[in-house]
């Protein structure tokens, strides 16, 4: 059984071998994380689960460490002398995998490439073992996949310290916003400030299903480390009542460090967040769907035959004659639970008309973006789908000529060439939209390019 989780931060300095004194400014976190240290060790936790940001991350995978044991270090903070070793509970970690293969989701030990403890886990640690040292551990890494993906993740390790009867903490590492002042680490953004009041207020009242409401965008803009981690200790606690306490909260040096602790008091059917969050996703999506224009259906329908047949379909209903007479470069974009879920497109048309145009990319969009897999049949009914049908492009010789929320950018450097569209979450000034783009082409920040603009009509 979970006997209790915490969220807890993992500033390097914290250790007064690399603070070397500069740790004495989180003197609270501090005070707190003895707190949290003494409590895991009053619970007697057979298990530790630790949930971190800096354990190997894929996009589409959950990576759980294999093996008996571990080591690792501060030397890259230099305080090598600053060492721990742990051992790993291979039981837990087999039957983890089991149940997730199960129910089709994707973890396992698959894909180690550093065996070494990253901070993440270390940091939480250090404040452990000072009163607590009999206990193995299972150290799970995050992925790009939803928060709900992440939540269903906690729910399977609840379902493992259940199965195994194991005494289990969850340990959530993760700092918040690093963009709270401007001489932090990426300077200030007001989505800092505010990212921290809304985690800290959700995760001191236990109310998890507001993480949900928190925009791949929003965070991203916030710069923050640890939503995901929350989210999957959040899984574990699904349908237990709890008792929470906010231990502390500061941000000295431009990033937030949060510490709130969690004890199980009964189950309660009605904490079934996820479930929840589901059904409101679904209620949205059907009103989505209701409203989408002729564009967007002929999208959804070949997304869906191609998923489900394999085929793509035969132009049967009848769309606008502007879809079959007019030629144009295409995009389709996929999104699932706010996040991108494919997007492919031409810059010029490579198809005889639109409609064609559609239909080739809203296939390639859900089965052929590499960054992605592709998209199964019981996703269909959570996708959001946009189509934007591009303008001309037109050369232009200044970026004071672009405007994000009116013009999509192309930058060319010789024969590598990428594309951003206008009016994206996120990317909110021309400098933003033009690095991103040459990050897509693998062209160098610095790098001098050609620049076109473009206007599209985006249909939703």
């Amino acid at each position: 059984m979970i006997s209790g989780t915490c969220m807890a931060p993992h500033p390097p300095l914290i250790i007064p071998e690399i603070g070397k004194g500069e740790e004495r400014k989180i003197q609270n976190t501090i005070d707190a994380y003895h707190e949290t240290a003494r409590e895991i060790a009053a619970l007697k936790p057979e298990t530790i689960v630790l949930i971190s940001p800096h354990q190997i991350m894929y996009a589409d995978y959950f990576h759980i460490s294999p093996g008996i044991s571990a080591k690792g270090d501060f030397a890259q903070f230099r305080a090598g002398q600053v060492q721990m070793e742990v051992k790993y509970d291979t039981e837990f970690i087999e039957n983890l995998c089991k149940l997730a293969e199960a129910g089709n989701l994707p973890a396992g030990t698959a894909g180690e490439r550093n065996r070494q403890l990253d901070h993440g886990t270390m940091v939480p640690l250090y404040f452990v073992n000072q009163y607590w040292k009999q206990y193995k551990l299972v150290r799970i890494g995050l992925s790009g996949l939803s928060l709900s993906t992440h939540y269903a993740l906690g729910q399977r390790i609840r379902e493992t310290a259940e199965v195994l009867d194991r005494n289990v903490v969850v340990i959530a590492s993760g700092d918040l916003s690093h963009r709270l002042t401007e001489d932090g680490p990426y300077g200030y953004r007001e989505e800092g400030p505010q990212y921290d009041e809304r985690i800290m207020d959700v995760m001191a009242n236990g109310d998890f299903g507001k993480l949900f409401d928190f925009t791949e965008g929003f965070c991203e803009q916030a710069g923050e480390c640890g939503h995901r981690s929350f989210t999957v200790m959040a899984g574990a606690l699904d349908r237990m009542d709890v008792s929470c306490r906010k231990l502390s909260y500061e941000g000295p040096f431009g990033v937030g460090y949060g510490i709130c602790t969690y004890e199980i008091s009964g189950k309660n059917p009605q904490r079934n967040f996820k479930e929840r969050y589901e059904e409101k996703e679904r209620e949205r999506i059907r009103k989505i769907r209701a409203e989408e224009d002729a564009y967007v259906r002929l999208a959804r329908k070949t997304i869906e035959d191609y998923i489900l047949t394999g085929r793509k379909r035969r132009i049967t209903e009848k769309f606008p004659e502007e879809m079959h007479r007019q030629r144009a470069g295409v995009f389709v974009s996929i999104k699932k639970e706010g996040r991108l879920r494919g997007c492919i497109g031409t810059i010029q048309p490579a198809q005889d008309s639109v409609a064609e145009e559609i239909m080739e990319n809203a296939v390639s969009a859900a089965v052929r973006d590499s960054r992605f897999s592709p998209v199964q049949p019981e996703e269909l009914e959570k996708l959001i789908i946009s189509v934007d049908v591009l303008g001309d492009t037109e050369e232009i010789d200044s970026p004071d000529k672009l405007d994000v929320r009116r013009y999509g950018v192309v930058v060319t450097k010789g024969y590598k060439k990428g594309l951003l569209l206008p009016n994206l979450d996120g990317v909110d000034t021309v400098e933003e939209q033009i690095a991103i783009a040459k990050q897509k082409a693998g062209i160098g920040e610095r790098a001098q390019v050609r620049l076109e603009r473009f206007e599209v009509v985006r249909h939703h």
